[in-house]
């Protein structure tokens, strides 16, 4: 079973999680530099990420759920909220099922200490051989998408489960 954790964002990442082989691997968002004015911008590539997703043949994605932050500007939060639209349309155009997760529930569910470094540590402490992902501060992306795999790998053995029983 091959389960997909998105963080969306540019400093976002995508975990595969192969729950049969316990394998990880982790990529980062992909994204392409782009001129705009005299300022060069990095936005989300949506033909990279698609073929992220074709390639991992993912069962199900789960996606974190994204909403406005206090004190982010308004050109920043339409941007963020286009990625997240981009990415959730990709998933459709590749009929790839998804859900969408709210942090908060998947952290209390994972019992993830508050702030970026509490997930970097649980994710290390659930993936111990792949910790050298999580090492730096800005790998919080990569811990969140990691522990969005796990936690939608656990609900997906949770509904197999209770569908077998039926």
């Amino acid at each position: 079973m091959i389960v997909v954790g998105i963080d969306p964002g540019l400093s976002g990442a995508i975990a595969v999680l192969d729950v049969s082989n316990k394998l990880l691997a982790i990529h980062d968002m992909p994204t392409v530099s782009v001129k705009s004015g005299k300022s060069v911008k990095n936005q989300l590539s949506e033909a990279m990420l698609a073929g992220i997703l074709r390639r991992v043949k993912a069962e199900h994605v789960y996606l974190e759920f994204v909403a406005a932050m206090p004190g982010q500007g308004v050109s920043s939060m339409f941007n963020f909220g286009m990625g997240y639209g981009a990415i959730k349309g990709v998933l459709a155009a590749l009929e790839i099922p998804f859900s969408i997760v709210t942090p908060v529930k998947w952290q209390r569910d994972l019992s993830v200490a508050k702030g970026k470094e509490g997930n970097r540590l649980r994710a290390a402490q659930l993936f111990p051989e792949y910790a050298h992902l999580f090492t730096r501060v800005k790998d919080d992306g990569r811990a969140d998408a990691a522990l969005l795999a796990y936690w939608g790998s656990v609900q997906s053995y949770q509904n197999r489960i209770i569908n077998q029983a039926k």
